[in-house]
């Protein structure tokens, strides 16, 4: 397992792209907390995450590569999606119906009918932006224990599993909020 700062990321970036193409399981900043992620179309990638977290309870959430993608892949017809995906880059988790579930994995949903979609005002966008496809995104912990903020509390077992660590040092946020778009009455949730 190897670790980047934002500088070696990007001496290192053809190479750490050419992994995350090829399948590799990794954590990253975010505006709010770190994350742990993969390629979202990558069955295999997406089940290593469920087993480091230890929970096949929840969906996860993508973080998409642009507006567009959101716009072609769920519905976004009404007003309220419309003017939340306007609030974007933001440390928000929009959950929408998803139109084109060809777009992720089905387990990186579960097979469910809606999908949680971010773009983090934070640098991990534009990469996510250059891959051109959306990217699982989950706190970087075991399923309801402490999330990562910094080296000191990811745990072991995480850190030992995972192919890379993008640090950039502590983060002092909350998790995004989720803003849930699916249902008739809006719903948002402070994590």
């Amino acid at each position: 397992m190897k670790i980047y700062t934002k500088n070696e990321f990007y001496l290192n970036k053809s190479k750490i792209l050419k992994d995350i193409v090829n399948g590799a399981v990794f954590i990253y900043p975010t505006d709010t907390i770190y994350g742990i992620g993969c390629d979202a179309r990558n069955p295999e990638s997406v089940n290593r995450i469920y087993n480091l977290k230890e929970t096949r309870e929840k969906p996860f959430s993508v973080i998409v590569p642009s507006k567009g993608w959101i716009t072609k892949n769920c519905d976004v017809n009404d007003y309220f999606s419309k003017s939340w995906i306007k609030k974007l880059p933001g440390p928000y988790t929009l959950i929408l119906i998803l139109r084109n579930n060809k777009c992720i994995s089905e387990n990186a949903n579960l097979g469910k009918t809606t999908i949680g979609v971010r773009i983090p005002n934070h640098w991990i966008s534009e990469i996510i932006k250059e891959l051109g496809f959306p990217l699982v995104t989950t706190s970087a912990n075991k399923t309801g224990k402490e999330f990562m903020t910094n080296f000191e509390n990811l745990n072991h077992s995480i850190k030992e599993n995972v192919d890379f660590i993008i640090y950039e040092g502590e983060k002092q946020n909350r998790p995004s909020s989720i803003i849930d778009l699916s249902k008739d009455n809006l719903v948002i949730s402070k994590r």
